[in-house]
């Protein structure tokens, strides 16, 4: 599954910017540990009028997503495609940035999201806030490896988080406080203490500032 047709099931740039605030909340609960990069993370203070969503998964695979107030820019990047730039001496897919809106430029170009220049990408699609759908350049291909690195966010229920949460960490979840913090909802004591027992609400202050969630 290309791009074109994952951007087809993604919803609209709001229910994005929700999902991966509640990614990065739920990340946080479940794991949060200081020795490593979270998978998913959301840094509400990217710049003084951007957003960005994150996920790093620890073996190559990462994305990108900057929302701003002309709408939002993301990168994918999959380290087995064969669209991978270190595949192509450096250079990137032909069409991966074609059309790339000139307010989007500067998270294009973002050194963060490249290697000596090289943007880290083989997936690339963008929104702004005139758009009736997402965007993406005249790709020519089906291995970019969108389909699975965007599944939760074009999924966007709590449903898909529970399957995947409960694989990834290797536990039992209720579904219920992965609802409360997918519809962004105040964070408590208790929905914290039902997903992980061994974490309390004070002890996520730095993190969920952070990701600029609401707390009660």
């Amino acid at each position: 599954m290309s791009v074109h047709e994952v951007i087809r099931r993604l919803p609209d740039l709001g229910a994005v910017r929700r999902i991966s605030r509640a990614l990065a909340v739920l990340d946080l609960v479940l794991d949060g540990s200081d020795d490593i990069l979270p998978f998913f993370a959301f840094d509400a203070r990217w710049s003084e009028t951007e957003e960005a969503a994150l996920m790093r998964d620890g073996s190559g695979n990462e994305y990108s997503i900057v929302f701003s107030p002309d709408g939002a820019f993301a990168y994918g990047f999959d380290h087995e495609s064969p669209m991978s730039p270190w595949v192509r001496d450096g250079t990137l897919w032909p069409g991966l940035l074609d059309g790339v809106p000139e307010v989007f430029h500067a998270a294009r170009d973002e050194p963060a999201f490249a290697d000596d220049g090289v943007p880290r990408a083989t997936v690339c699609f963008w929104r702004t806030v005139a758009d009736d759908a997402w965007q993406a350049g005249p790709v020519a291909a089906d291995r970019d490896g969108a389909e699975h690195l965007f599944e939760l966010l074009a999924d966007g229920r709590p449903e898909a988080f529970l399957s995947f949460a409960e694989d990834y960490h290797e536990v039992e979840l209720d579904l219920e406080p992965i609802r409360h913090i997918y519809a962004l909802m105040p964070l408590t004591e208790y929905v914290v203490t039902s997903l992980n027992p061994e974490r309390r609400l004070p002890d996520l202050a730095e993190g969920i500032a952070e990701i600029g969630y609401p707390r009660s």
